[in-house]
């Protein structure tokens, strides 16, 4: 179990780990394993080095062979990061469907820490990637993660530009979860993929702030039926930098 909360306002998700976590997960911190450090060349939460991530992963002791199961406090759109990394990398992990609020039992304080071990080393795979340049290509469906007011530039608290890359379609991650914070049916998520103009036979590349909730559109993808669709890793946080790309605003 890997409890990875972490909160775009700058709370600590290791804080929230020690006030209360599911007994036996072990902390994944999103900034120091799952991304390196990044800039305006390559956004906030750039992937980390394929090396580093298995080192750390096992530091954390969780084998090759482990299937991982992933939460947070959010219904799953951050702790599907860590899933998507380890499920294009070609390891067994899955959502806990509603976070930790759909813990049924008592929550421990105390860290929980496993022996570490050595992992092999997975490249990220190429075709399940894509770079600033394929996302403008449009050709492809191009979906935008970010709730609706970050995607039509009425808020941005980050990056340098608000509004979208030309050609996205808004689909929120946090729309495909319900009131419990629990991910909708699956044909409720093919629905409103479609209404986006997704296909089965069409290239599908997912973006957001800094390509964490991407991840969860992207698993999402793979529950309402869809193949498997890419990843912008530099995502808003990179495009935004590139003062010479246009921008779209509004819906």
């Amino acid at each position: 179990m890997a409890d990875v909360r972490w909160y775009l306002d700058g709370r600590s998700g290791l804080d929230a780990y020690l006030e209360g976590h599911i007994p036996g997960a072990v902390f994944v911190d999103l900034e120091r394993l799952l991304s390196r450090p990044g800039g305006p060349s390559d956004g906030r939460h750039p992937l980390p080095d394929a090396a580093a991530f298995a080192e750390g992963l096992g530091a954390l002791g969780i084998s090759d062979t482990a299937t991982v199961v992933a939460y947070d406090d959010a219904g799953g759109v951050i702790a599907a990061r860590l899933v998507w990394m380890l499920r294009v990398t070609g390891h067994e992990a899955a959502l806990l469907d509603g976070g930790i609020g759909a813990w049924p039992g008592p929550l421990e304080t105390q860290p929980s820490t496993l022996p570490s071990l050595q992992r092999r080393v997975v490249r990220w795979p190429a075709d399940r990637l894509a770079d600033i340049d394929e996302v403008a290509n449009p050709d492809l469906v191009l979906l935008d993660a970010r709730d609706a007011n970050r995607f039509r530039g009425d808020f941005e608290p980050v990056d340098p530009r608000g509004g979208h890359i030309p050609g996205a379609r808004n689909v929120p991650c946090r729309n495909m979860l319900d009131t419990d914070s629990r991910i909708l049916p699956s044909a409720t998520l093919r629905e409103r993929f479609e209404a986006a103009g997704v296909t089965d036979d069409i290239d599908v590349v997912s973006y957001c702030g800094s390509g964490v909730t991407a991840c969860f559109n992207l698993l999402a993808l793979e529950v309402a039926g869809f193949p498997a669709g890419r990843l912008f890793p530099g995502s808003w946080s990179q495009y935004s930098h590139a003062a010479e790309r246009p921008v779209a605003r509004g819906d």
